[in-house]
């Protein structure tokens, strides 16, 4: 088993173009997969925006980022980044869930999505935002 810990920046219609500028910092491959590609469209103005993207360079560069959902508050100072954590096996994800829920605010709870085998979305004690997820074709 592995486990990978990577930054999740979050922004408002501004994902893809800041993906595509690290991508141009950094090197490496962009992935984004929009609201409309993964069957979770709540407003149809969402559509087109990152769902789940990310940047993966060959040199360890890694950042994850997506469009907070029109419906869904959002400050630029404020809930800009969650710390993303992928693993190999539910079991694995599962364990991590248990230990950091404990005391947490459970935002949206662990269990299956359309985009993942497993997935949840915690705020831990500390005031820290996780998501934890189990790598599938979407999320490699």
């Amino acid at each position: 088993m592995s486990v990978k810990s990577t930054t999740h920046l979050n922004f408002r219609g501004d994902a893809r173009a800041a993906l595509e500028f690290y991508q141009s910092v950094f090197g490496g491959h962009v992935a984004a997969v929009t609201y409309k590609d993964a069957g979770n469209v709540q407003d149809p103005a969402d559509a087109d925006q990152v769902m789940w993207g990310q940047v993966l360079a060959e040199n360890g560069f890694h950042v994850m980022a997506y469009d907070v959902p029109s419906g869904t508050p959002w400050d630029r100072g404020e809930n800009a980044f969650f710390l993303s954590v992928r693993g190999e096996t539910p079991e694995e994800i599962a364990a991590y869930w248990e230990k950091l829920s404990d005391g947490a605010t459970i935002a949206q709870p662990l269990g299956p999505a359309q985009w993942a085998p497993l997935y949840g979305m915690l705020t831990d004690r500390f005031g820290v935002i996780w998501v934890l997820d189990v790598v599938s074709d979407h999320s490699a």
